[in-house]
This record gives C-alpha cells, structure tokens and sequence, in this order.
C-alpha cells in the first residue's frame, strides 16, 4: 500500500491542483477510508470557489463519499476495518454541544463540513469523524450510493417532515439534481405527485419518474395551477431560486407546508394574507443524520429510487466540477475515485 494518495484541492476561486499527500494514521475519534466515488453536488462551489473563511488555504472539496474503511482511530468501537461507508454533507457531530445534547445533531455546532471546512472527497483517501458515518447497503454499488448521500437524503428528509396523509396532493419544484430524486421518493411514498418545472420539454421525464401531473410554470402560474388539482398539502422546492417559489405558497391547501431545500440567492417575496388564511408555512430542511441516511439508503434500495448519474474518471475532477456547474449534467456526476 502506498504511503501518499492523491488529492484535488482547491484554493482561492476556482483554482484547483493534483497533489500528493502523505498518508497518517487518522486522530483517536476518526477512520481512515480508501474513497471509492465522490459525487459532484452544487455545495462543492463553497471550497472550490472560496466561500470559506479562509480561502488561501488548499481544502480538497467532495462531500458525496463512499469508501471502505482501512484504518480506526484508537477511540473508535463501532467501526472496523473492510466496512464500506459513506460520508455526506455533514461530517459528523461532537456529542458535547447543546445541540447534540437535545439529540438535534444536524444542527450541531462543532461540526465539520467535508470539502469546506475540513479536505473531502476529491481524494483517494478521506480522513472522517467516526460520528458522521453512513453504513451502505451491500446491495447499492458505490456509484449509485454517492448522490443518495445528500440529494437522497435532502430530498427524502424534507419528505419525512411533511403532514400529508397518503394520496394527498404533494409538488416537488424542479427537475434537477434534487427534484428528479424527489418525484421519485414522493411517488413511492404514496403520494399524489405534481412535479412543477419550466418548460414543457420535462413532461416526459417527470411522469416517467412518477409524477402523476406536470405544471410548466413558464406557461402558467403554479399555484393557480395547484389550486385547481384541489390545493398541495405541501411543496418540497428544489429550484435555486427564491422568485421561482414564491408564488408556489399561494397553491398549498389549508396547513399546507412550502418546504425549501434549494438554496437560492435571491429572497422569497411571500403575501401576509397567503399565510394567515389557512395558516400555511414555508419552512426549511437541511439534510439529515447518520441514521437517517441510512434509513434513505433502506428505502432508495428496495423502492428502486435512484439517481440519474454521469460517471468520470477521477483524474477529470476539474471536469467534473465544470459538468456540474453547467447545469447540463444529467443530473449527478459522480467520481469514480478508484476506477473500478
């Protein structure tokens, strides 16, 4: 075994550089895992664009991981050498912070970002907090796992959180990374499925992942077009676009949840009287724990959810992050770190 790996770190904006890196023993309350894939994800742009505190200094993006484990760290009990494991876009929390003491561990404040705040998957090796460990199903290759770490889990969280009977009308916005995961999770969960998107050219695709009607919100107002299916018990908004889902609100039935996964830079215009009367919410959802990622993993696995992926090499990381960047790719790109 080789004592360096190799990584693509990146520093200030979008420079990004094949290094070598020495390979150690990982800290008492880590493991050490040999990466096998690394999905691409729009959150890569933190690292490799230099939204972190302190940009001048390399970090490998990749939060999309999966890998088998080679070395533990002298604290760790619950993890051996030859799991396969998976990290997503929280890199696992401290269990001492108020947070982790009320068992919110999403929301844990000493917790590192693989790929941001700490070096990711980019790499062929990946040093991980013990905590922020994902079991994978044996029956999920690697390359199939890696988007389900985090656009499975947003999306099929954001799900998890709703109060919708089954059979009740649910709209998932976009049909994108995340969107075309989240028609397929919302159908599976019984639900009544409007998948809302620009363009009548997504039609086909959504109702082929399990959307029962299509709103083409380029020729009509999707919240009129909600209300006249009878009104969403909730919307899970995929879109990076805070204009795209304001009116969206207006289409909820009474206690109807507008929830916000896509993370836009401009702000959700949203009428007084749209909340009041009926007493509608907008709320957001933020990936979720090690557990319930593997409760994701389960439910992708038996119910055939998958995602739509572009495979490359490792050496076409930079390439990879372009694809993803573009909006073309169809609709994860994954690494395939170890080439097999």
């Amino acid at each position: 075994m080789s004592d360096t790996y190799r990584a693509w770190q990146a520093t200030g904006q979008h420079q990004f550089e094949l290094v070598d890196r020495e390979v150690v023993a990982p800290n008492a309350d880590h493991v050490r895992i040999r990466v096998e894939t690394c999905g691409v994800c729009h959150s890569d742009v933190l690292g490799a664009e230099g939204l972190r505190p302190d940009p001048s200094q390399p970090v490998v993006p990749g939060h999309e991981i999966v890998g088998t484990i080679d070395a533990v760290g002298d604290a760790v009990t619950t993890w051996k050498v030859g799991d396969r494991v998976g990290v997503g876009f929280l890199g696992g929390h401290c269990g001492a912070c108020e947070w982790c003491r009320r068992r919110d561990f999403v929301n844990c404040d000493n917790q590192p970002q693989p790929g941001t705040t700490e070096d990711g998957g980019y790499a062929e090796v990946v040093y991980a907090r013990a905590t922020g460990l994902v079991r994978i199903p044996e029956e999920l290759t690697s390359l199939d796992a890696s988007p389900l770490l985090c656009a499975g889990i947003t999306t099929f969280n954001a799900l998890q959180s709703i109060d919708a009977a089954p059979g009740a009308l649910v709209g998932i916005q976009g049909i994108g990374g995340l969107g075309h995961l989240g028609v397929q999770y919302a159908n599976k969960l019984g639900y009544r499925v409007a998948a809302i998107a620009r363009g009548a050219d997504k039609r086909a695709l959504a109702e082929q992942l399990g959307a029962h009607h299509y709103i083409d919100s380029a020729a009509t107002d999707p919240g009129a077009a909600l209300t006249e299916l009878g009104g969403a018990a909730a919307v899970i908004a995929t879109a990076a676009s805070g204009a795209s889902m304001s009116p969206l609100l207006a289409g909820l039935r009474p206690h109807g949840q507008l929830v916000v996964v896509g993370a836009a830079f401009d702000p959700i215009e949203v009428s007084t009287s749209d909340l009041i009367f009926g007493g509608r919410s907008i709320l957001g959802s933020l990936t979720g724990t090690p557990v319930q990622n593997e409760d994701s993993l389960a439910f992708s696995s038996a119910n055939g959810v998958a995602a739509m992926i572009e495979k490359l090499p490792f050496e076409d990381a930079p390439k990879a992050y372009e694809r993803m960047m573009s909006g073309q790719a169809r609709f994860r790109v994954v690494l395939d770190v170890a080439g097999k």
